[in-house]
């Protein structure tokens, strides 16, 4: 993948109310409870047609075919993890490579940064310990990438390869990047209330715990974020296409 800095100005810039008719954008999901909550919303604004697919633990992928954008979400396996029960995890890396071939472009969140990471040079490592909670985190521009609050809830972080371009840190890791044609989170925009009360009750509510995080307080701020989480995915999903836009026009 040739080194990326893009130049995301005025020319290839898309509003929110610039539709996208006919854009067809396919999610990747990874556990029933998940689905692409407030980044769909933002999608759909666009006139884009979302459809899902669970994969996890084999199966198939879906065909690339007449794709315009993937959004991969989370996993709770990390992209490291060998072995019974992950051949799913080299499949899926396999098929994002063949996304690049097919200049598909690829809106990674959390796990799914992780794997953008790993399928094109860089490297995923575990924190010493989980990031949960929502956090306020250091960015280039605004504009691109909010500055949050943000849901984090991760134990590995990426070690993005030299060519990336970082849009957003913490103190704790790359929040944000760019690879090509291909934009990865590390946090998770997608989720609202419902989501997370989802999660909560299929075992992050232990794991929220163990890292030191009052779930129900989690969950009320989930809540009352809702308004401005949902104006910050969609900051997100703008700057996905831009930068999509940007890669297609220097090809």
């Amino acid at each position: 993948m040739a080194p990326n800095e893009p130049i995301i100005n005025e020319h290839t810039a898309m509003s929110r109310n610039e539709e996208n008719p006919g854009m067809r954008v396919v999610v990747i999901r990874h556990h029933t409870e998940d689905y692409p909550g407030l980044i769909e919303e933002a999608f759909r604004a666009r006139g884009a047609e979302l459809t899902s697919h669970l994969f996890l633990e084999g199966g198939e992928l879906p065909s690339l075919d007449g794709v315009d954008h993937v959004v991969l979400l989370g996993a709770i396996p990390s992209v490291n993890d060998e072995g019974p029960g992950f051949d799913w995890i080299g499949q899926e890396l396999d098929w994002l490579r063949r996304a690049e071939d097919a200049r598909v472009p690829v809106l990674g969140i959390c796990f799914g940064a992780q794997a953008l990471c790993v399928a094109f040079g860089g490297k995923v490592d575990e924190m010493p310990a989980k990031e949960v909670g929502w956090k306020v985190i250091d960015t280039v521009d605004p504009e691109l990438v909010p500055a949050g609050p943000w849901l984090e809830f991760h134990g590995d972080h990426c070690l993005p390869p030299p060519e990336a371009r970082i849009l957003a840190t913490s103190d704790r890791c790359v929040q944000a990047f760019v690879l090509g044609r291909h934009f990865a989170v590390q946090f998770h925009p997608e989720v609202d209330g419902t989501q997370l009360s989802g999660w909560l009750n299929n075992g992050a509510r232990a794991e929220a715990d163990k890292a030191g995080q009052d779930p129900d307080a989690l969950l009320a701020q989930a809540y009352a974020e809702e308004p401005e989480a949902a104006r910050r995915a969609d900051v997100l999903v703008a700057t996905a296409l831009r930068v999509a836009a940007e890669a297609a026009g220097a090809a």
